[in-house]
């Protein structure tokens, strides 16, 4: 995890002063838990959890006010702050500040959405086939979720359906018994900024 902590610190900014890496996959693929570890080795990176920005009546239509609350103050090098949502009392809550520091996370389902894509330094998807994370979500969330499982499943096949976000994906991110193998993506090509080719060599395991 810390060579690929150290791979994107030294990416150019692509948000204003700030290095977006979005972490994107299908809904309980462990898009959570492995943010948290990445923004542990970054230092204690931000991290924003587009669950905080979704809603029931807006599973994936929230683009505008992510652009609005998030993007744009960063790009201007400014704190952002939004209102996360509460699932439970279905509600907005107080705004929560995500200051803009060298790299911010955004994890979630459609964090590689076309509309982001311009401001992310790296997109990562989290490579577990979508009924394998359904399985996995259902099971975490337990029998009383099962009918908004229902909707989310239909929801998220829609989404990637007409803008899916893997094709871009620049990282593929495999949980293993021991750590994360990291691999190239669909989009990953080495540029100049890529310190380490993990294609020409063993698969790189954080």
């Amino acid at each position: 995890m810390r060579a690929l902590a150290d791979r994107l610190r030294a990416l150019p900014p692509s948000c204003g002063p700030v290095r977006l890496i979005a972490v994107d996959g299908h809904a309980g693929s462990g898009k959570s838990t492995f943010a948290g570890q990445l923004a542990a080795a970054l230092g204690d990176a931000p991290v924003m959890h587009l669950d905080d920005i979704a809603s029931h009546d807006e599973l994936f239509g929230w683009t505008g006010r992510l652009l609005t609350q998030v993007i744009e103050p960063l790009s201007r090098g400014e704190s952002a702050h939004y209102a996360p949502y509460d699932w439970q009392t279905r509600r907005f809550g107080p705004p929560r500040a995500l200051p803009a520091a060298p790299v911010v996370l955004v994890e979630g389902v459609g964090a590689g959405r076309r509309a982001l894509r311009p401001h992310l330094a790296r997109l990562l998807w989290m490579e577990l086939p979508r009924e394998e994370s359904w399985t996995r979500g259902r099971s975490r969330d337990g029998e009383e979720q099962r009918e908004f499982w229902a909707g989310w499943v239909r929801a998220e096949a829609e989404h990637f359906a007409g803008d899916p976000s893997r094709p871009y994906a620049d990282l593929l991110v495999r949980q293993g018994q021991k750590g994360y193998e990291v691999l190239p993506g669909p989009a990953g090509t080495v540029g100049p900024d890529h310190k380490i080719t993990l294609g020409d060599g063993p698969s790189a395991v954080c």
